[in-house]
């Protein structure tokens, strides 16, 4: 019994080991197959475990940047998992110099079917390298707007103020504009136009603006807030109020108008008025009259 189930493991086993094709003069087999695709999945889990250990640890007192901790650590687990693959395909006995001519093929395939592939995965590279978005940074690609919460070597995940992940290709942001908005720090400008009637003094209508940001929880002290006497307009006197936010960068359009109610208010308690516009119609003396009387009816008629 016990030859029976040792001739029966023996058969197993020669069976796994038998060769099915070659590379070269390496002999692949079903077995080898297996040990090479256990190992890089091995790679491809520890290279991820020591990114979320540098992201979350070991870099943390010496790089204060979200983002650029991230890229760092995005670039070290694809150099393990780069590495590691040769490593393994040379402990499995494959001569890396016989799989020239697959390289030329996929280079042939990167040519045609893959050139999409290819294109975002360079662009992939640029965008880890040259750093000209990360993680956390408030871009605006097209008609998207949103925060970057994922940088990866074909794909950038977008989150945006409806909170939906829109996953962009790298590419858009190698051969389109971007507009990166917290680029150097995560402060953002938002600006007010606001418009009085003639009569209102134009100090006063300062004043009350810049009153308005002061009291403003989300608006920074520094930049300090700046109202601008914008121009005269046809029918009011047109200001600008200029603020800057830091924890309002998500949503600017409710700052707006948040702002915009407080204005309101503070215009209507301090007597400011907000016009709308209007036309005058003047009317000059003249000889010519306006219409022509009627002729007096016949007493005939």
């Amino acid at each position: 019994m016990e030859s029976t189930n040792l001739h029966e493991l023996t058969s197993v086993f020669d069976w796994l080991v038998r060769p099915l094709f070659a590379i070269g003069k390496s002999e692949i087999s079903i077995f080898k197959i297996a040990s090479i695709i256990l190992s890089v999945a091995v790679i491809v889990a520890s290279a991820k475990f020591l990114k979320r250990l540098l992201v979350g640890k070991l870099l943390v007192s010496s790089v204060h940047d979200k983002g650029t901790r991230s890229a760092l650590g995005t670039i070290v687990q694809y150099l393990i998992v780069f590495f590691g693959f040769l490593i393994v395909l040379q402990s499995a006995g494959i001569d890396l110099s016989t799989l020239t001519v697959l390289s030329g093929t996929i280079g042939l395939g990167i040519g045609f079917g893959l050139q999409n592939i290819a294109d975002n995965f360079f662009s992939g590279l640029i965008i880890l390298l040259e750093r000209p978005v990360k993680v956390g940074d408030r871009i605006q690609v097209g008609d998207i707007n949103g925060d970057v919460v994922r940088i990866a070597i074909r794909s950038t995940t977008v989150l945006t103020n409806d909170n939906i992940n829109i996953i962009i290709p790298n590419s858009e942001f190698v051969s389109k504009q971007v507009i990166n908005w917290s680029h150097n720090d995560r402060n953002l400008r938002v600006s007010v136009p606001v418009g009085v009637s003639y009569g209102s003094n134009p100090e006063q209508v300062k004043t009350v603006l810049l009153s308005v940001a002061d009291n403003h929880p989300d608006i920074l002290a520094k930049p300090a807030p700046a109202v601008l006497f914008t121009g005269f307009g046809n029918s009011s006197l047109d200001f600008e109020l200029l603020v800057w936010t830091q924890t309002r960068i998500q949503t600017p359009r409710f700052l707006r108008s948040e702002l915009n109610y407080r204005i309101f208010a503070a215009f209507r308690k301090s007597g400011i008025e907000i016009p709308f516009p209007q036309t005058d119609l003047h009317i000059r003396s003249t000889d010519i009259p306006l219409w022509e009387p009627r002729a007096p009816k016949s007493a005939s008629s």
